[in-house]
């Protein structure tokens, strides 16, 4: 963690502006209000919280150009990407306004001598720990479902993120106050992780979403677990990419290209382990290759096609070059790219072969423009190989044949897999992990019922 909330411009390093972080009496006083707030909105209909997210979802849409500038300037981030994010912000608000109710639907139970059903009943505080990668969207996919169940929030965003986390909270308190719902449902606070543990072991908090490092991640869960705190975490991944095969080579290296340098690669489910079939190995290297030199350094402000864009930080763009050259020491060839360039964080795209499989770099998240390639013989041994990793968040196998694409998806290990499509996107579909990607799903059906107590409710005839 840093030693102060910042926004520090990555395309120049230039710190433009600090923060502090929350004091102790701030953050009891936040607690407080939160939990009174809880008192209320537990009693609000779904209807009249249906509408508070509906004008959350108007006021994100509306504050466009002022949300996609901060982001730019906070993390690097293209306007035109920003705006895509709050395409996806905008579509999670109105359909959790729209099918929270149904989703929250006391479930019947077939009993023999009375009434007995599941209901779906709000917890309590819930605190929030939201990376930096997606500042908007990622604690849009938290707080919807969240607040519409009747829980209250306590957000604690990334420590480059205050500005976005600051919009977030203005947004909301301008819809509560036009909706009349209670203030103190959400609560931005500038915490240190000392005081993440200590909310944690506060008995109104009742759960936590981490959505971070796998060390983070390990972090939180002990200490929920210690305080017997309901977590959700999502910790990243290295996603296999299968290529079986295709007729189009070029065709079939713009689609992983392209998914590879989304939000210059620093997505969780970007694709970082990409597997080739031999007969159209070198080739797809090879196109992979050109498409890394074609690309050119560019400014988030004034996003061009075949642009390249800083990574978060410059201390993120200097991890991922000195893992770029511990993967060359293992064995690994670079092609292409992995140098950082100027006083920011510009890291040139990067494309990788031979890495060596079980080495530590093959175990290791590239979080960043970083192709790593790996050839394979057999659709068996491109299971094989995809299952042979730490993590298991999503995936994609692509082939013309789709019953051979979807038997070699059907034995791949993750909590999301997508056969002919780099990987799909919408508010109903459910997003999360295994093995040590995490455990939880947000999003769709799924992400309504993880911070829910599931009642038994039994009346006597």
């Amino acid at each position: 963690m840093s030693d102060q909330y910042r926004v520090q411009n990555p395309a120049t390093n230039e710190v433009v502006e600090t923060f502090d972080f929350i004091t102790d009496a701030e953050l009891s006083s936040a607690l407080d209000r939160a939990d009174e707030a809880f008192t209320q909105w537990r009693e609000v209909s779904f209807d009249d919280r249906a509408k508070l997210l509906r004008e959350i979802a108007l006021l994100f849409d509306a504050k466009r150009p002022e949300l996609t500038r901060i982001i730019a300037e906070e993390m690097g981030k293209p306007l035109d990407q920003g705006e895509g994010e709050l395409d996806d912000v905008v579509s999670i608000f109105n359909y959790y306004a729209e099918h929270g109710a149904a989703l929250s639907a006391d479930e019947p139970i077939e009993h023999t001598g009375g009434e007995a059903v599941i209901r779906k009943v709000p917890i309590g505080v819930i605190v929030g720990v939201m990376p930096w990668n997606f500042p908007y969207y990622q604690v849009a996919r938290f707080i919807a479902p969240t607040l519409m169940a009747g829980n209250t929030v306590l957000l604690k965003h990334a420590e480059i993120c205050p500005r976005s986390a600051e919009a977030i909270q203005a947004i909301v308190d301008e819809a509560c106050a036009k909706t009349g719902a209670p203030t103190g449902i959400f609560t931005n606070i500038r915490a240190t992780h000392d005081q993440v543990a200590d909310l944690l072991a506060d008995i109104r908090v009742q759960g936590v979403s981490l959505t971070g490092s796998e060390r983070a991640g390990r972090a939180v869960a002990a200490t929920a677990g210690q305080n017997l705190k309901k977590a959700l975490l999502e910790l990243g991944g290295t996603d296999a990419y299968i290529v079986l095969d295709t007729d189009d080579v070029e065709a079939a290296a713009d689609t992983a290209w392209g998914k590879r340098l989304a939000n210059t690669g620093q997505a969780c489910t970007s694709n970082k382990r990409i597997i080739v079939m031999d007969d159209i190995y070198d080739d797809f290297v090879d196109a992979m290759v050109r498409r890394a030199k074609d690309f050119t350094q560019g400014d988030p402000f004034n996003p061009q096609k075949g642009h390249f864009y800083p990574l978060s930080s410059r201390g993120a763009a200097e991890t991922l070059r000195d893992q770029v050259r511990k993967a060359v020491e293992e064995g690994a060839t670079l092609h292409v790219g992995g140098e950082l360039t100027g006083e920011g964080a510009y890291f040139t795209p990067a494309v990788l072969t031979d890495v060596p499989v079980g080495s530590e770099s093959y175990q290791a998240e590239f979080f960043g423009p970083v192709a790593e390639i790996y050839k394979v013989a057999s659709d068996d041994e491109a299971i094989e190989l995809a299952n042979n990793c730490n993590y298991g968040l999503g995936g994609a196998v692509f082939s013309q044949d789709e019953e051979r694409a979807k038997k070699v998806a059907n034995r791949v290990v993750t909590g999301m897999i997508h056969v002919n499509i780099p990987q799909a996107r919408g508010p109903e579909l459910p997003f999360g992990g295994v093995k040590n990607s995490g455990f939880g799903r947000e999003l769709g059906s799924l992400g309504m019922d993880e911070f829910v107590n599931k009642q038994r409710y039994y009346v006597a005839d």
